[in-house]
């Protein structure tokens, strides 16, 4: 079978990410006798300089992780809270009904950075310095920016240069593709940040847990939340509401915070066990639609693929399941304690579920009752303007809009060393589209308190301390013996939708990984968007032409909403892990030509 590339194979370690640079940073470290934990720190330090439209120091990273001396998988939440100051009763007096995406009303607590050092501390055994060595010296001296930046801070140039100076100062003029780009003030609050490090001890081995410990106080308590809570609170910008706001993140928000470990959500599947973050996030959703799968026997729909009618069959079955899932997201995922996961993922209301696949394509959203408990939706997902037609939002990569609206923008790494530790993580938010870069620290916040709803009651509802329910979904799937693979992908709403035809292709299809990432993918846009203004479009489905014009007209005559996006538009995943054999595998997307898996 044809690939774009070879799927890599080796014995020492593996790095994939959403960027190349990235990818060699973690090798980089890999090469200088660190772990896959240390690796993938430095990739996602990396990662938050040469992708700022897609994350940044100030962003949110979830992490799944599998330390193999002990056979444990684990999540490392890195997904901020609201502010302490942020109540459903602060926006109603403001006069808005949803949380802008865009500005300072948004802001969480900036969650990556401590993610990341948290990672290190536990589980990494190099510096601080040495890991956040990569990343400090693009900031400096320069690398190249890649298109889409460049289209983004072109998308967005006339709301920098009237509304968001401090944004200004750092991006325009609109610089070239591929030209040289440096960030001096983000490098130099990262070599600030070494120095409190260096300072605690931290430049030795024996001393690098007090190093990474005294780098984290001056981000949550020290300099950084001074800058942090100064521009929040007195210097009012202008958001997606068409209003200038100050905002509510203070730096007491910052100091009350820390990365938690926390277990897995996870199901058995193809014989193996699918890890996911728990309902404060939508990976569960990923669990439930193969748990329904399972129920509908895809196994035998993945054998009858090779025709255009067994294709179309199982797009169908995967869109309609897809719906199911995420309307139950919609119902009964939130940051709260109730969530009735154990229902959820269980085989019978998976077979209750499952059972609703018909022959043609449903629009209505349709929650289940797990427990016959009542499912309750928000009245923005079921009331007027809750609906757009076909094409008119942006489907395939990312889009922005004039004003920084960023549906789903995002990056992803996965990496494997020689010991078996394997980690998955989607470093996100912190966009230089959609926040203005803080004062004297060169990065701008997150802007995931849009994902909130403003009505009391929902699992989703606004409450000050409570985490937004993010779409970042890193992942991981894991053998009996512990071999297995870390994978993942930027997207958004998208993210546990393009996983499931690259998991069913590779675990019941025998594709190799970069077989599986390469073939043509597809995803339902009837599910409600995350992201501001929190639109849907009924019976949508986006798929990439490569899927053949007989089974996009199949689909069609199912009632789905067909939307051709062309040959390589969807999905951006990367995965690394250990081959049955032992062996150490990776591979990576070619889709955006950025993408890149790296190893030996």
């Amino acid at each position: 079978m044809f690939t774009t590339r070879p799927e890599l194979v080796g014995t020492f370690g593996m790095v994939a990410s959403t960027h190349w640079l990235a990818s060699a940073a973690g090798m980089r470290v890999l090469e200088a006798g660190g772990n896959a934990f240390d690796a993938a720190a430095a990739a996602g330090f990396t990662l938050s300089v040469v992708e700022p439209h897609l994350n940044g120091p100030g962003g949110d990273a979830p992490i799944v992780a599998h330390r193999a001396a002990e056979g444990r998988t684990f999540v490392v939440c890195g997904q901020g809270p609201a502010p302490a100051g942020a109540s459903i009763a602060a926006f109603e007096q403001l006069g808005l009904d949803l949380v802008p995406g865009t500005g300072h009303l948004a802001a969480v607590v900036p969650g990556a950075f401590g993610a990341w050092l948290d990672l290190l501390a536990r589980y990494g055994t190099l510096p601080l310095e040495d890991v956040l060595g990569p990343a400090i010296g693009y900031a400096r001296d320069g690398f190249p920016l890649v298109r889409a930046a460049v289209g983004t801070i072109a998308t967005v140039a006339d709301m920098m240069a009237a509304h968001w100076p401090t944004s200004a100062a750092v991006y325009l003029p609109t610089p070239k593709a591929g030209a040289r780009f440096r960030n001096p003030e983000l490098a130099a609050t990262f070599e600030r940040l070494v120095a409190e490090s260096r300072a605690a001890g931290g430049a030795s081995r024996h001393g690098r847990e007090a190093g990474i410990e005294a780098a984290r106080r001056a981000f949550y308590s020290g300099f950084v939340a001074e800058a942090i809570d100064a521009f929040q609170s007195g210097t009012p910008v202008m958001d997606s509401s068409g209003r200038a706001h100050t905002g509510l993140l203070r730096g007491d928000d910052l100091a009350r915070w820390h990365a938690t470990e926390e277990p897995t959500a996870s199901v058995r599947f193809a014989g193996r066990t699918v890890h996911k973050t728990h309902a404060w996030g939508q990976g569960p959703v990923l669990l439930q639609q193969l748990t329904m799968l399972d129920a509908l026997g895809v196994d035998a729909l993945v054998r009858d693929s090779s025709s255009d009618e067994g294709l179309a069959e199982l797009v169908h079955v995967t869109v309609e399941v897809a719906k199911l899932a995420f309307a139950d997201r919609e119902a009964w995922y939130g940051d709260v304690p109730d969530v009735p996961l154990d229902t959820l993922l269980s085989p019978g209301y998976a077979a209750a579920r499952a059972s609703l696949v018909g022959p043609a394509a449903v629009a209505d959203l349709r929650p289940g009752a797990p427990d016959g408990r009542v499912p309750w939706l928000s009245s923005v997902l079921t009331g007027p303007g809750s609906e757009v037609p076909p094409g008119a939002v942006g489907t395939g990569e990312p889009t922005v809009s004039p004003i920084g609206l960023s549906p789903g923008d995002t990056c992803h790494v996965d990496v494997v060393d020689r010991w078996g530790n394997r980690v998955s993580a989607t470093p996100s938010g912190g966009w230089l589209q959609s926040s203005p870069v803080v004062p004297g620290l060169g990065f701008p916040l997150p802007t995931r308190a849009q994902m909130f709803w403003l009505e009391p009651g929902l699992p989703n509802s606004l409450a000050p301390g409570k985490r937004p329910r993010t779409t970042l979904s890193p992942a991981m799937v894991l053998d009996d013996d512990g071999r297995g693979f870390a994978f993942g992908t930027p997207g958004g709403d998208q993210q546990d939708q393009w996983t499931v035809p690259f998991l069913l292709r590779h675990l019941l299809g025998g594709d190799d990984l970069q077989a599986a990432i390469d073939a043509p993918t597809w995803h339902s846009s009837g599910v409600p968007s995350s992201f501001y203004p929190r639109t849907h479009t009924p019976n949508g489905l986006v798929a990439e032409s490569r899927l053949g014009d007989a089974v996009l007209v199949a689909l069609s005559a199912r009632g789905h909403l067909v939307e051709d996006v062309g040959p390589w538009q969807l999905g951006r995943l990367s995965a690394a892990g250990v081959r049955g054999d032992g062996m150490l595998v990776a591979a990576a997307n070619p889709r955006g030509m950025q993408g890149y898996a790296v190893g030996r």
